[in-house]
């Protein structure tokens, strides 16, 4: 049976051997800037280009809460913007940016495409940092939606 296999350690450097997807969750404005995509961002570029071009061009494309986008940055590694958050908080705001129904409906797709690329996927307690939300309501919707599926899933605590 498929677990989640939690370990100490950077999601930006994916244990393992085969296909692996870095996935973590984004917001709908456009936002990037904070957050674990900031180690996305210092390990490859292309991730927040596609991911800025993605929002700019919505008007014609997926982008939205939901959606999931698929950006492939070596010939074993693909990084997934999974839009799960709405907006951003800031000092004004009430309540959190997290959407646990976009991180559902996301984590979705990302299993459509684990399965289809044979990949294992690799993520932090995504949904859990700045998007203000629980990993008790996260992790039941990895396990749903991923481990169900037979697709391995390791969660990564950093440092150490």
């Amino acid at each position: 049976m498929t677990v989640i296999e939690y370990v100490k350690g950077d999601a930006t450097a994916p244990r393992g051997k085969g296909v692996r997807i870095v996935a973590h969750v984004c917001n709908d404005l456009g936002g990037w800037g904070k957050g674990f995509v900031l180690a996305v961002s210092r390990r490859w570029p292309e991730p927040e280009a596609a991911y800025r071009r993605w929002r700019r061009e919505r008007a014609a494309n997926d982008f939205g809460l939901g959606a999931a986008q698929f950006v492939q940055v070596s010939s074993w590694l693909w990084v997934a913007n999974l839009v799960g958050q709405r907006g951003v908080r800031t000092g004004r705001s009430t309540g959190v940016p997290v959407r646990y129904e976009a991180i559902d409906a996301a984590l979705g797709r990302l299993a459509d495409k684990a399965v289809e690329l044979e990949a294992s996927v690799h993520m932090p307690r995504i949904g859990c940092g700045l998007a203000g939300g629980t990993w008790d309501r996260v992790e039941p919707l990895v396990r749903e939606r991923l481990v169900e599926r037979g697709i391995s899933v390791t969660v990564y605590d950093f440092g150490g």
